[in-house]
């Protein structure tokens, strides 16, 4: 039987990751400290063929015990949100670049097949040029940012100089079944689903002609995998819906009030992944409208209860140092 690691997989994309693998057949470890991922979200599986371990990889270099025998590793734990990366960079460049390199080193002590990293194409910054390619300009605006791409400059060295067998996937705006429902403010999703179900204001940023490009997860899940089956090493792709939709839409989408709160220095207007290379070489494209995935949350939109509901006057006291340290200087 074919054996897996996702590290982060009681998370988000984790979960929906292990789905997708037990489905294909897979034998799964977990690794996961819990901070922001429930083990709920993995207690359809059988222990036999998800194993689930309670680690936290940044602190613990004592990894390789749980990569013995182990085909592919998918590596999703980090921490993100950028407000409390703004205001603890130590514990962020511990858990994304630190715990990342302890991950490096068990998979490279165990010689897997591949390794697959989840970066994030918030390592773009502000671009200029629509869409993103993979060999647009670095400019990370905040620490969450340059952690994700300093570990993914770390997997991709490690590629170059010990032959490791890894591939790098910048994720845009993710969204599905079981989006973070943590206590930071953070994605969007999270942030309007809760509050619809709260019957409160959808909390629009500047006058909401924004973009996003939106991946549903089952279709970024397929990519991760097909990446992982693919013949290719060391290469970075975006992964994205490859369209732009305003904020304007997906709060019409979701339905409800609506109130506008002050737009927040660093962050992009647009976004907008250029995709032609994971189709073109991994044979991948997205195949969820975000009006298909808008409707299926919504019918699960009981998910949500136990979210943080945001309001504008908690959003503000929230965000001050972020408008204080990246406003205009």
């Amino acid at each position: 039987m074919v054996k897996s690691l996702v590290t982060g997989g009681a998370g988000f994309i984790g979960s929906n990751l292990v789905d997708q693998l037990v489905k294909k057949k897979h034998k799964v470890i977990v690794l996961d400290n819990f901070s922001t991922g429930r083990r709920s979200n993995l207690s359809h599986h059988r222990k036999k063929t998800v194993k689930v371990v309670k680690v936290d990889i940044s602190n613990n270099k004592r990894l390789d015990k749980y990569f013995n025998g182990v085909d592919y590793v998918f590596h999703l734990a980090g921490i993100a949100d950028i407000v409390p990366s703004i205001e603890n960079p130590n514990k962020y460049f511990k858990s994304n670049v630190v715990g990342t390199l302890n991950v490096v080193q068990a998979a490279k002590n165990s010689k897997i097949k591949k390794f697959i990293y989840a970066a994030s194409a918030s390592c773009y910054g502000l671009p200029n040029k629509f869409p993103i390619k993979e060999n647009a300009k670095i400019k990370p605006m905040y620490p969450y940012a340059f952690t994700k791409w300093q570990a993914e400059e770390l997997v991709m060295h490690w590629t170059k100089i010990y032959n490791f067998p890894a591939i790098s996937i910048r994720f845009f705006n993710a969204y599905g079944p079981r989006s973070r429902t943590s206590g930071a403010y953070g994605a969007v999703f999270g942030v309007f689903l809760a509050q619809k179900l709260a019957n409160k204001p959808l909390t629009i940023v500047g006058d909401g002609n924004q973009t996003r490009d939106f991946i549903h997860v089952y279709d970024l899940v397929n990519g991760i995998i097909k990446a992982a089956l693919s013949n290719k090493v060391g290469k970075i792709y975006n992964i994205g819906g490859g369209k732009e939709i305003k904020v304007n839409k997906l709060t019409k989408l979701i339905g409800g009030k609506k109130v506008h709160i002050p737009k927040r220095p660093g962050e992009p207007s647009r976004s907008l992944a250029d995709i032609s290379k994971i189709k073109k070489d991994l044979n991948w494209k997205p195949k969820i409208k975000i009006e298909e995935g808008v409707k299926n949350l919504l019918s699960i939109i009981h998910y949500w209860k136990n979210a943080p509901v945001w309001t504008p006057k908690s959003i503000k006291k929230e965000t001050r140092t972020w408008f204080k340290l990246l406003g205009e200087k």
